[in-house]
Order: structure tokens, then sequence, then C-alpha cells
């Protein structure tokens, strides 16, 4: 029977915690012996590192090309007994060792999992004996970039517009255009994003408004690109009859409690789009791209919005009017969201195209810690009163 009953690492902090750069972790090795137990030494290791790999097969011939890449964020050692030429012995019973040590003051990117690679952050502890293996012990933990939105970039409106002639064969059935906007670039998890947008169909034909939030994991090694696209949220508007027009006032949609926007890395990267999409019979889809960052610490409800954008939307109290939230839908899949041109151009994009110069360097749960944050903006302030009162009605002088 092994001498040595457990061995386990302990962090002083909650299970779900989470760490950012220039912060302690701190905690103990736990060692229970069975009997007396002689130890050369033990070492615990504090590491960060961000790693991409997968397979391709390219040929007829079964030759798989390997691609990895990998990029440290930190390494950290201590020595809880060092190893001085002669053996420690250590009683029968429970031992506990403690440890500490410092994340760099520099960005630390957040903990993250995918399909072809993963940012995690770790302690691990080898005990060496006499003449025994080596025993390993591991404890990982979570860390998170703080993205703050309340900043003059993510508070910045987005808005676009975009037209296609629909047409099927040889017969055009007439213009459909789309114009979107939202109030602000970054998000928190939980928030609604109120979607202002008119669709304008010239068509003969009906065609359907929806949105969606994708989000696109983008995995980088050896100079090639490896991406996973899906739809988080969605959202499905009124049937547009031909040649009418139709309206979003303010139509909701909620970001689900998904992992923040990963910009930082050189070899993945996690990024965010609110797609404003019109279904049309008998031809492609045309779909109008919002980009979205979504960050950790959420909209400050008070004097967070510039000057600039209040002024610009103050004349406009329909902006901030929110709709009620409909009821959640699963989300589609990503290939129903994006046109068959637009995928072959990006399967085509992601393929043949090289990354940039980055040479130097959900399949399992999320390990980002996020908050659900309920936060709603602020309401617009203008300087003219919306309700001003009629000049009979105002009190009057007494003495006049």
């Amino acid at each position: 029977m092994s001498s040595i009953k457990s061995f386990s690492v302990e962090l002083e902090a909650p299970p779900d915690a989470a760490f950012t750069c220039g912060e302690v972790v701190s905690g103990h090795v736990v060692l229970e012996l069975r009997r007396e137990t002689k130890v050369f030494s033990i070492k615990v290791q504090g590491r960060g590192v961000a790693t991409v790999h997968w397979l391709e097969n390219r040929g007829l011939n079964a030759v798989y090309n390997d691609y990895t890449s990998k990029l440290t964020y930190f390494r950290k050692r201590q020595y809880l007994i060092r190893d001085n030429g002669e053996a420690t012995t250590l009683p029968a019973g429970r031992h506990e060792f403690p440890f500490s040590f410092q994340l760099p003051e520099e960005t630390l990117v957040t903990s993250f999992e995918g399909k072809h690679g993963s940012i995690r952050y770790w302690v691990k502890v080898k005990l060496h004996r006499p003449w025994a293996p080596v025993r390993k012990t591991k404890k990982e933990f979570t860390v998170i970039e703080p993205i703050d939105i309340n900043t003059p970039t993510f508070l910045a409106p987005q808005a676009g517009t975009k037209d296609k002639m629909a047409r099927a064969w040889y017969r055009n059935f007439g213009q459909v255009s789309v114009t979107a906007k939202i109030d602000r670039k970054g998000y928190t998890p939980g928030e609604v994003i109120p979607v202002f947008a008119e669709f304008d169909n010239s068509t003969s034909r009906s065609i359907v408004p929806k949105a969606f939030i994708t989000q696109t994991q983008t995995f980088i090694a050896r100079g090639t690109m490896k991406q996973k696209r899906s739809v988080v949220a969605t959202l499905c508007g009124d049937i547009v009859g031909a040649r009418s027009r139709e309206t979003w006032h303010g139509r909701a949609i909620k970001i689900p409690p998904v992992g923040p926007s990963i910009l930082q890395c050189r070899i993945i990267k996690v990024e965010y789009m609110l797609k404003v999409c019109v279904d049309v019979p008998g031809t492609s889809k045309l779909c109008l791209e919002l980009p979205l960052v979504i960050g950790t610490i959420p909209l400050h409800p008070f004097g967070s919005r510039t000057s600039s954008i209040s002024s610009h939307y103050s004349l406009n109290l329909d902006w901030m009017r929110m709709a009620i939230p409909e009821q959640p839908e699963p989300p589609p899949d990503y290939s129903s969201v994006v046109t068959q041109e637009e995928a072959e151009q990006q399967n085509n994009a992601v393929s043949c195209q090289p990354a940039e110069d980055l040479s130097g360097i959900l399949e399992r749960p999320l390990m980002a810690f996020v908050q659900e944050f309920r936060f709603r903006p602020p309401p617009v302030y203008s300087e003219v009163d919306p309700n001003p009162q009629p000049v009979n009605m105002r009190p009057r002088c007494m003495t006049c």
C-alpha cells in the first residue's frame, strides 16, 4: 500500500472565483501520509498557456498535417521542500504547505475552452521521493481580462444600410433594403439590445426580417486560420408584405450568458456580431452586420455616456424605448444566417488566405467567469421639455 493517502492543491478562494492581472494566487498543498515517508522535494508551478491544435487531411494518401501553436503568458515556480541532496523525513499524518505567487501586471487573456484550442491557468505540484515515481497534482483557476464598456469606443453607436436586388434566374423581383442601428458597441451578458431597423420591401414577394447574435472563434497556427461560428441568440420579426415597409422601434434581443470577447490573444480570438437579415423567397439572404464587444464591466447607471452620444439622440425619444422582450427561441444553425455566397467567400478566405504576421508566436464548458448584468442604459437627457404646459394653464401673478 502506498504511503500517500491523499495529495491535492487547495486555493484560498471560492470555487467560482476569478483572478485578473496583478492579483495574488495563494493556497496550500495538502499531503496526507499513512506512515513516515522520506521526501526529496515538493515543487509548485503556476502557469498560463494558450494552445491551438487541429489536424487536416490533405490528399488521398491519408496524410495529416498537424497545426499546433502555443503561447505562454506566465510561468512561476516555488519550492515548498527544496532538494538539498538529502531526503526530508515527514511523519505520518496531515501536512499543509502554504504557497503564494503574484500574477503578472501585464494583461492576461480570459480563460477559454474551444474546439481547436484553449487558454488555461493552473497550479501544478510535483512530489519527488526516493525510489518512487513522481506524484503530481493540478488545480486550474479562472482568469478574466477586464473589458470596460464605459469607454468612448464601446459607447459609440453602430449603424449601417444594405440593399440587394432580388433575382430568380433571369427575372428581377425588385429591391430589398435594410437599415439598422444600435445605441452602442459594448454590452455585457444579460443585457438587452434594442434594435432599431427599417425594412423596405419593393419586391412582389413577402420577406421575413430576423436578427441574430453570432459568435466566431478563430484559431491560428502556422499562418493558417480555423474558425467555428455559432448563433447564440435570435429574434424573428413579422412578415413584411410585398411593396411595403416595416420598422422596428427598439425590438429587444437579449445577450445570453456567453463568455467575453477575446481580442488580445495572437492565436485565439472570440468575436461577436449582430446580424440583421432578411429572408427573400427564391433568392439568397440579405444580411447587415454590426460589430459587438461583450465586456465584463457593465454600463455605469449614471454619468457614463458621452455628451456627443446624448446630444446626437436627444431629440429621438424612440431610440431608447425598449420593447418587451419576446419569448426566447432556440438559436438556428449558423448556415441559416449567412448567405451561400458569404459562406463560400468566408471558407475560401479561411482556407486560402494566410493569416497576418503571427509566426512569432465549446466542446468543454466555458471556464470564463461572467456575471449576468441587467443594467439598462439611462434615459437620454434633453434640454427641451417634452411636455410643455400651455400658456393659458400657467399660474398668473396675483398682483396682475
